[in-house]
């Protein structure tokens, strides 16, 4: 599958909204509004994304709310709480320089600065101070997305992650 035609998961319909098809949306973006800028959105219904265009929608409170097309009632919506919403790699702007898409560096092989292979990026998670890399292989690493400190290079063409790390850590 080319890299652009992927589905990249950017929030989570949590609720209804109102009397007429609203619903309540959990964001993944940054800032929490501009999920509602990434149309036409895919949902998963039934195992199958579906495209669904968005008519009207809302920062709302801490969360955000949205009208979906063919969704005008507190009954048609039900179905949809508890849905992925995704949208194709393409539909988000490129990132700037420096920066990263989570979506992009899942997948990417990870060494050290002396060729070191540590396995690959399973997943990012988020703390208070920095992001950190969850790289699989024989055992799990955590390690610090600190770009220019722990994270040395990042070749997005190659794939590969280049850390200042010590393998046996």
């Amino acid at each position: 599958m080319a890299p652009e035609s992927r589905l990249i998961v950017v929030g989570r319909i949590s609720g209804i909204y109102g009397v007429h098809g609203w619903v309540k949306i959990f964001s993944y973006t940054t800032p929490r509004e501009n999920i509602l800028s990434y149309t036409p959105w895919q949902i998963r219904i039934d195992n199958e994304w579906r495209t669904v265009d968005i008519i009207d929608g809302r920062g709302h409170g801490k969360g955000v709310i949205a009208h979906l097309l063919g969704y005008d009632d507190r009954d048609s919506v039900r179905a949809l709480i508890d849905t992925d919403i995704a949208v194709y790699r393409q539909q988000l702007p490129a990132a700037a320089k420096g920066e990263y898409y989570w979506a992009d560096l899942v997948g990417m092989t990870v060494v050290t600065i002396d060729g070191i292979g540590l396995g690959k990026v399973d997943h990012l998670m988020r703390t208070g101070a920095n992001d950190v890399l969850v790289v699989k292989d024989d055992r799990d690493r955590l390690i610090p997305f600190v770009l220019d400190d722990v994270v040395v290079d990042v070749d997005t063409e190659n794939r590969t992650i280049k850390v200042n790390w010590d393998p046996d850590f």
